[in-house]
Formats: structure tokens, sequence, C-alpha cells
């Protein structure tokens, strides 16, 4: 039986890959240097997200302004992990944290927030299961540019290709196309830190 939070992702022995989406200006030269370049800010946070279909309800299968490119983000586990690890909860769970003023505490000193939001159907459907989302804080972006990524892979023509499938009501063969997610397990000590249940 699925738990109500966990992470489902498309992962390998040394990384994970999550997905961002942007405009053309920041979009074509991360693809070309695998790397985020200027105009990408390194002053806010960035919200990196481990669910295909969950950055395709948010984009509207990149048809939103300046998220038309779908950029799918391999990054070092142990670096996704350090970001875990690190991680503190936009909201005060009673399960996690004893009170309001520790939990506001723990929150405006973390480098890193995790927020837990309903995940898609292939047919836009908000789910009762949910996908975590982990915002990366200016203190650790330059650290996740430089560091954490492996490769930066264009998945715009796929997002294209299996957004015409679903208007056209072939959802079976849509599917077919999605990243391959499964659930990636940490270890019980995150997963009582970040809420996976």
């Amino acid at each position: 039986m699925s738990k109500l939070q966990e992470i489902r992702a498309d992962y390998d022995k040394q990384t994970i890959t999550v997905y961002q989406a942007y405009g053309k200006n920041i979009a074509l030269p991360a693809i070309q240097h695998n790397r985020f370049q200027s105009p990408f800010s390194f002053k806010r946070m960035t919200w990196i997200k481990p669910s295909y279909l969950w950055l395709m309800g948010r984009s509207n299968w990149g048809t939103k302004s300046n998220q038309d490119y779908i950029l799918a983000i391999k990054i070092k586990r142990d670096c996704w992990e350090k970001a875990l690890g690190l991680g503190i909860l936009t909201h005060p769970d009673k399960l996690i944290y004893q009170s309001g003023l520790m939990w506001q505490r723990a929150f405006d000193a973390a480098t890193v927030h995790i927020q837990w939001d309903p995940e898609r159907s292939i047919r836009g459907a908000k789910l009762e299961m949910r996908s975590i989302q982990v915002g990366i804080s200016r203190h650790l972006i330059e650290e996740y540019n430089e560091d954490w990524i492996v490769e930066i892979s264009d998945y715009t023509p796929l997002t294209k290709k299996i957004n015409r499938l679903r208007k056209l009501g072939k959802h079976a063969e849509a599917k077919r196309l999605l990243p391959k997610e499964r659930v990636y397990v940490v270890n019980v000590g995150l997963q009582k830190r970040i809420g996976v249940r």
C-alpha cells in the first residue's frame, strides 16, 4: 500500500532526476553549459521537484509564460539526501515539531525548505498522495549549481509529445513515455524529519 507522503523519482545508483521549468533565457544557457547561468537568480530560493507530473500540473505542460522549457536535472544522490537532512517543512506539522514556536525558529534558520503537495494524474487531477518539492535557499544555490548537478537535459520535446497524446485522448500511450518514477527510500531518521508517511 502506498504511503500518503513518499518520495517517488527517476533515479539510479548515483543520481536522482529533479525537474524545473524556465523560459528560454534561462533554460537554453543551462542546457548548453550544463550549469545555470545569469539571468538565473542566485539570490533567491529555487525549487526542485522529483515528480514530473507535479511539474506538469504547475507549468500546464510547459505552456505557462516563462515555464515553456522543461529541464530534467540529474543531481548526486548524496547531495539530494544532504538537502533533505537540512530541510524544514513549510508548515508546523504537529507530528514532527513539538510546538509552533520550535518550528518557526527552525524554519527561520533553514537553508532548505520542504513542501508536500498533491500529486497529479496524467489527466491533471489532484491525487490523494503527495509529492515532495525541495527549496534550495540562496545560501546553497551556488553549491547546488557547481557541485550537485551532473547533467541538465531538455525534456521540452518529450513534454510536447506527451501532451499531444493526452489531448488526443491517448492516455495509455502517453503514460508509456513518462519518466519511470519509483519509490525512493530514505532512512528512518530522514523519514521522520521530512514527514514521509
